[in-house]
């Protein structure tokens, strides 16, 4: 099984940016998609940003212009830098890969980190 560590989460202030990385150690044979999804205390998980391993990307509307989304397949990793961080994107983040094993599909998911924007 596949085991996604992330790291880069904090306390910031509001304006101010975090860069959230995934590392993936495990046997992978191909990445379908990499994500990251963030869960705000008494609120559903939602989708932050997602990145194909064509290098598509998609956002949710509240992060677009402010998030990025990045992968570096060799290292088998997903970054988020988040800029311009508001109080309302205080949540525990997680990322997700889709991928394979010998042709059979797989979904792995971190144990989240916290970002708590806050002055």
């Amino acid at each position: 099984q596949v085991q996604l560590v992330e790291s880069g989460g904090g306390l910031v202030q509001p304006g101010g940016s975090l860069r959230l990385s995934c590392l993936a150690s495990g046997s992978i044979s191909s990445i379908n998609a990499m994500a990251w999804y963030r869960q705000a205390p008494g609120k559903e998980r939602e989708l932050v940003a997602a990145i194909t391993s064509g290098g598509t990307t998609k956002y949710t509307d509240s992060v677009k212009g402010r998030f990025t989304i990045s992968s570096d397949n060799a290292k088998i990793a997903v970054y988020l830098q988040m800029n311009s961080l508001k109080p309302e994107d205080t949540a525990v983040y997680y990322c997700s890969f889709d991928y394979y094993v010998f042709r059979r599909p797989y979904n792995s998911w971190g144990q989240g980190t916290q970002v708590t924007v806050s002055s």
